[in-house]
């Protein structure tokens, strides 16, 4: 493989010198690639069986081919539920130094993936310049950038070319985008199904709007659908991941689990089986908002439907009335579909439905989105997560506070809270002082020690 000063779609293209393979290639080759031997030591798990489940699509492994990323990560069946967290300007505030920052504080309070999501000012730059710092795999969603280009260039979205939206996607892969959001299962189909249903808040989706819009305008079909083998040229070329993104996801709980939802399933299920074949990596993403007692039915029918492929779900949020605290009704809603079998965590900040996030936002949001990702993993039995719980209560036993702090998610904060205790209180807490029941009971039950 090597760089050339061909142009494919206005873009310096990578030659093809010989047949690129992909991860999923490599797999079915039974050829364990270094990305897969990397998974496989950080979550002790074999890799023959982290290839078989690359090469059936249980398991992706997120990596441009033209990208350094120093550690590869894994999302899927048996590993590690992964957290996301979305950052990026909007056209009302344009800050390319505050978004590099919360991409520092999202990667250094545990974030496995960052998803670029800007909307205003220079994207090309901004997304070039949080690549360069971003050590995890790295996601966009290209339509925003095709739909932001052609209201710039032509004054309206409508105007928006098949071309455009291909030209953004080869772009991204050349910058080394590990991922991508393509919203294929908006369809003349499924819209028709949308509308003959009816809902409370139509389609919540931006990539989804940008889509529709122009499919009524223009009354064609979804380029991404109808030229989904171009899109598959592209991804394989780079090995990018292809995150088939819910369009018409619920916005509400009243809209949740409906017609339109599942229709784009069932054949997000179906795309998916097409990149397979074409060794392509695939991704589907989830809603939204459910209630409480339908989440682990959409993450069984989404396993069903799509034969296992890594569930990426936003939230889910639980209850629609909680605006300030959605960071913790998509962390309910998230560790239930963890628990159920969601590989793949998008984090909700306490912002979500109010403004853009700020630095402090990404930070809650993440910790709050691994309680529920690791919440999860206790359930599934992933390797090593209710061994972490098994120390803390030891640790809790024992009164070893530093101990306590280096296990906790946030030890920052769990150390500046303990030091805030009286400093009279030292080997308990100021809550119960010399009445701690561990203490206590320790006399008690172990008075020879």
């Amino acid at each position: 493989m090597r760089a050339t000063k061909a142009l494919r779609y206005g873009v310096p293209i990578i030659e093809e010198v010989k047949v690129e393979m992909t991860q999923i290639t490599e797999a079915k080759a039974g050829r364990i690639t270094a990305e897969a031997r990397q998974v496989a030591r950080d979550e002790a798990v074999a890799p023959e069986i982290i290839a078989q489940r690359v090469a059936s699509g249980q398991i992706v492994i997120p990596k441009n081919r033209v990208r350094q990323l120093a550690r590869p990560i894994g999302i899927g069946k048996g590993l590690r539920t992964k957290v996301n967290a979305n950052i990026g300007t909007s056209p009302e505030y344009i800050n390319l130094a505050e978004e590099i920052e919360k991409v520092k504080v999202a990667i250094g309070v545990g974030a496995d993936t960052i998803m670029d999501l800007s909307t205003g000012g220079d994207l090309d730059k901004t997304r070039r310049e949080i690549l360069r710092v971003c050590t995890v795999p790295l996601g966009t969603v290209p339509v925003y950038q095709a739909a932001i280009e052609a209201i710039s260039e032509t004054g309206a979205l409508v105007k928006m070319t098949k071309e455009k939206i291909f030209e953004v996607i080869e772009r991204q892969a050349q910058d080394g985008v590990d991922f991508m959001t393509v919203h294929c299962g908006v369809t003349q189909n499924t819209l028709e199904r949308l509308k003959r249903q009816g809902r409370v808040t139509d389609i919540v989706s931006r990539g989804g709007v940008f889509l529709t819009t122009w499919m009524i305008a223009n009354d064609k079909e979804n380029p991404l659908y109808e030229e989904y083998d171009r899109l598959l040229e592209i991804a394989r070329r780079y090995d990018i991941t292809l995150s088939l993104g819910d369009g018409l996801r619920p916005g509400s709980l009243a809209d949740a689990t409906d017609r339109a939802q599942i229709g784009e399933l069932v054949l997000l299920g179906e795309l998916a089986q097409r990149a397979w074949e074409q060794g392509v990596q695939v991704m589907i993403e989830g809603p939204g908002h459910l209630p409480l007692d339908q989440v682990e039915g959409n993450v069984l029918l989404e396993k069903r439907l799509c034969r296992g492929a890594p569930f990426y779900v936003l939230g889910p949020v639980v209850t629609d009335i909680a605006p300030g605290y959605d960071h913790l009704t998509s962390a309910i809603g998230g560790a239930w579909a963890a628990a159920a079998g969601a590989d793949f965590l998008c984090y909700v900040t306490p912002s979500e439905h109010l403004r853009l996030p700020k630095v402090e936002d990404v930070r809650e949001g993440v910790i709050v989105t691994r309680i529920a990702a690791h919440a999860g993993d206790i359930v599934k039995g992933v390797k090593g997560a209710v061994q972490w719980d098994q120390k803390m209560a030891q640790a809790r036993k024992n009164l070893n506070w530093e101990e306590q702090i280096r296990l906790s998610l946030n030890p920052e904060l769990a150390r500046r809270m303990r030091e805030e205790s009286s400093p009279r209180v030292s080997d308990v807490c100021t809550m119960c002082g010399q009445y701690c029941a561990l203490k206590l009971v320790k006399k008690a039950l172990h008075p020879e020690k």
